[in-house]
């Protein structure tokens, strides 16, 4: 039997094999657009849904992430919350540590204005890093959640590790200079992907617009949040002369969401210009279907030695792909097993083979194939009926046993 086959994502009905066809989109260009070119030191353009990196340069180069450091305490603070390790209205006890006047390193930068001994609740601190970008409250919300900054930090890196962030160290809760801390756009992509994944409560606070606290009014620095052209609920800006103008943004567009990193711009304007451009190119030349849905059966196998004779295959997660603009119509998808059989036991989302979604001839995407249900060991009895059946079809060509059913 060949395992190698093309299956209709239209009408996948426990068929083993079969040439089936994709559902119809509107036809379209048929090359991959050229990328713009952008002013930074690097950037990465990602779909959020996919992970595809539709645009890059130097994505893997360590770089300042300046304020975007507070992305990954955003994160983190997100994370202890949605654990119930703190809670939005518990009332936090400012130190001396998140005082700008007794901190050197704090002047001059951006501030929530906090004192010494004020008791402010979680979810104000939270936007006064957020919104604010307040290095005082990023100080003051750290002890809080981990009794001290080094803890905070200690958990920035172990969920940079978690993330499986190949280049990226954080030293400081806030992002000012600290010789030794990097990321890359990459990493930083990754980053915001995770908040909005997992943490999407916290990552809602990204598109506000501005916040007050002790009558001090402050404008949400993401211009990009009032666009007209485009749909920007996120992310954070960073700056440091050493680092140069940072932007992490993400956008909306009738299902699609893309987030854009720029690091190293030379100005202001230009890191928001080049990320506006960026996102614009990224909606208007590609699309994103998910084609496979998870625990849904995208085939059914035959099944040696088990509790039943099939099990449907399929993704453990959503199969999100993301092509050119027009080529859904064009998109195949076939499968290849691991092992010329498949035999019990199985476990639940154990991985068994290999989607290939192809254009043109060529794979553009992969996911693992997996077993949709557990499937037990079979009795004595049938088990050696397999055997003897398994041998038939090995002998005759798969007319027992493993016969095609299309």
């Amino acid at each position: 039997m060949n395992n190698s086959l093309l299956v209709s994502l239209r009408a996948v009905t426990g068929v083993s094999t079969a040439v089936l066809w994709l559902a119809a989109a509107p036809a379209g260009a048929a090359d991959a657009p050229v990328a713009p070119q952008i002013n930074a030191k690097a950037y990465v353009l990602m779909d959020y849904n996919s992970g595809k990196i539709l645009a890059q340069s130097n994505p893997d180069t360590r770089l300042d992430p300046a304020s975007l450091t507070k992305i990954m305490s955003s994160y983190v603070i997100g994370q202890s919350i949605k654990a119930k390790k703190i809670t939005p209205d518990d009332m936090v006890t400012v130190g001396k540590d998140a005082w700008a006047t007794g901190n050197p390193a704090l002047r001059g930068s951006s501030l929530m204005f906090l004192k010494p001994g004020d008791r402010v609740p979680v979810s104000e601190l939270n936007k006064g890093i957020v919104i604010q970008s307040g290095n005082d409250a990023s100080i003051a919300l750290a002890d809080y959640v981990a009794g001290s900054q080094d803890a905070f930090v200690r958990l920035m890196n172990t969920y940079s590790q978690a993330l499986g962030l190949q280049n990226t160290h954080f030293l400081t809760v806030h992002g000012l200079d600290a010789e030794g801390q990097y990321s890359t756009a990459r990493d930083m992509a990754l980053i915001t992907q995770a908040m909005i994944r997992d943490t999407p409560d916290e990552y809602a606070l990204h598109k506000e617009k501005e916040f007050t606290f002790n009558r001090i009014r402050q404008v949400n620095r993401n211009r990009l949040l009032w666009s007209t052209n485009l749909n920007v609920d996120g992310v954070k800006t960073g700056y440091t002369s050493g680092a140069g103008y940072n932007l992490v943004s993400s956008a909306t567009d009738n299902g699609m969401r893309l987030i854009s990193v720029v690091l190293g711009a030379p100005s202001d304007s230009i890191r928001f210009n080049e990320s506006q451009t960026l996102l614009t190119w990224g909606f208007r030349f590609y699309e994103t279907a998910t084609p496979i849905k998870a625990d849904a059966p995208f085939v059914s196998q035959r099944v040696w030695f088990g509790d039943a004779s099939e099990v449907a295959l399929g993704v453990a997660k959503d199969a999100a792909i993301t092509i050119p603009r027009g080529e859904m119509k064009n998109l195949k998808a076939s499968f290849k097993l691991n092992q010329p059989q498949l035999e019990a036991p199985l476990a639940k989302n154990q991985v068994v083979g290999t989607i290939n979604f192809e254009l043109n001839g060529k794979v553009v995407e992969q996911r693992p194939l997996v077993a949709l249900t557990e499937v037990k060991e079979g009795g004595f009895i049938s088990r050696l009926w397999d055997r003897v059946m398994m041998q038939l079809s090995s002998w005759f060509g798969g007319w027992f046993g493993d016969k095609d059913k299309a």
